[in-house]
């Protein structure tokens, strides 16, 4: 097996190294297969130029001051969106992935400045809410988002209105995702506060969410509508899946402030019970008696993410098979099994599961799509297709932070349920049946 590290490619700091860095990950590539080398240089270009995108939107506001990155792009792929209330929109779990993915590419510096602005929603705000308003944090705290009428030139809230009313909310999959985040930096930096601000909104979940009707675990956090928060009472499989990884994740470095362990048990009880070994999938979660569960749509997401667990039992692999029938499409994967369109997010989520099950070749393939999916403006766009339905709402064909986050995070191999030092546990890193050896920024 060959195994390829390259050095922190596309920064002019250090622009000689990424050249020699990229002669060598090239001129070593050529021991393997024609097609094998193709790839090779695919994936490598993914990492390289989503690292460069993302650093670069947070280098665009000057200073070091923290930061929140906007979650969408115009259409055109660059600039603001036309949709006012994703104008100056940073959705919490977008800045997330960006943080994983940043340190990832080892570029720190960026990777601190969102975490920080993540820190102050964490540790300042009543709550984490699901999105504020992108562009540099000058207060305590983001400020929530919100836009300025045109036809009247005031400045309309965010959660003040019905299109932007969920922005206000606190899911537990995003509270989940920021405290995956803090708990990266705290393992790049061994500084406690990242550490500390993760423990809080733990803290938080096992508070205001913590649940024992049916399987337990816990609930979808608080929904807001029209600045009138309430709980959510259903529950959420891919939101245990991340709570499962966040608690075992405090539990594995001894955070002080709960009995983690318990906790992840608490959280894994409700995704086992949501495994269907009779079809070999998850269902998607509970209605809001917490007990029965939503059989439909087949939601991509809660299917990959289960994988990426390090103790994921083996028959969950299975679900694998499931949406290659239900959930795929030309080129890769949609969100639900409408199948109307490639989601290229969770594309690059299924490449990286298909690494991390060791299987490579399949993953190669999915980068075919991933690539193809580049704006102007750097960011990947969300989808090819005008316009593809999610779970209550829809994906449209805009340049996403998120699908850029998930490409690096795929094309680096990094499980971002783990810390970056940590591999996977039933397969040799980088290990492969169809070939060996994919280079890697880390």
């Amino acid at each position: 097996m060959i195994r390829f590290t390259a050095i922190r490619l596309g920064n002019t700091r250090r622009g000689w190294l990424g050249g020699v860095a990229v002669g060598l990950v090239l001129a070593m590539s050529s021991m393997l297969p024609a097609h094998a080398q193709a790839a090779t240089v695919r994936i490598e270009t993914v990492a390289r130029t989503g690292c460069n995108a993302l650093a670069a939107r947070v280098d665009a506001l000057p200073g070091n001051a923290p930061v929140l990155l906007r979650s969408y792009d115009n259409p055109r792929g660059q600039g603001a969106p036309d949709l006012l209330p994703l104008r100056s929109a940073a959705f919490t779990y977008d800045n997330a992935l960006a943080v994983i993915a940043l340190l990832a590419c080892h570029r720190r510096s960026q990777a601190e400045r969102i975490g920080a602005a993540l820190r102050l929603a964490a540790m300042n705000d009543t709550r984490l809410r699901d999105a504020y308003r992108a562009g540099i944090v000058a207060g305590d705290k983001p400020l929530p988002n919100g836009w300025r009428d045109p036809d009247s030139g005031r400045w309309i809230e965010a959660a003040r209105q019905y299109a932007g009313a969920y922005q206000d909310g606190s899911s537990c999959g995003n509270v989940a995702w920021a405290a995956l985040a803090l708990l990266a930096l705290h393992h790049a930096t061994a500084e406690d506060r990242w550490r500390d601000a993760a423990v809080h909104l733990a803290r938080w979940v096992v508070g205001h969410a913590a649940d024992t009707r049916g399987a337990g675990g816990f609930d979808g956090g608080i929904e807001s509508y029209l600045l009138v928060p309430r709980k959510a009472a259903w529950k959420s499989t891919e939101h245990n899946i991340d709570l499962v990884a966040m608690f075992e994740w405090l539990q594995r470095i001894a955070a002080p402030g709960g009995d983690w362990q318990a906790q992840a048990r608490h959280a894994r009880r409700f995704v086992d019970a949501q495994w269907d070994a009779a079809s070999g999938h998850f269902w998607m979660g509970t209605t809001a008696d917490g007990v029965t569960p939503l059989r439909s749509p087949s939601a991509l997401d809660v299917q990959l993410w289960a994988q990426l667990l390090p103790n994921a039992p083996k028959p969950w692999r299975r679900a694998l098979h499931w949406i290659e029938r239900m959930n795929s499409v030309k080129g890769g994967f949609d969100f639900t099994d409408d199948r109307d369109g490639l989601w290229t997010e969770g594309t690059a989520q299924a490449a990286l599961v298909y690494r991390w099950t060791g299987n490579e070749a399949r993953a190669d393939a999915l980068f075919v799509s991933i690539a193809q999916q580049a704006s102007p403006g750097g960011f990947l766009y969300a989808t090819p297709a005008p316009r593809i339905t999610a779970v209550y709402s829809y994906y449209r064909h805009q340049p996403c932070l998120a699908a850029t986050a998930w490409a690096v995070i795929a094309a680096l191999d990094r499980n971002p349920y783990l810390p970056a030092n940590m591999h996977r546990a039933n397969t040799p890193p980088h290990a492969s049946p169809a070939h060996a050896g994919h280079p890697t920024l880390q």
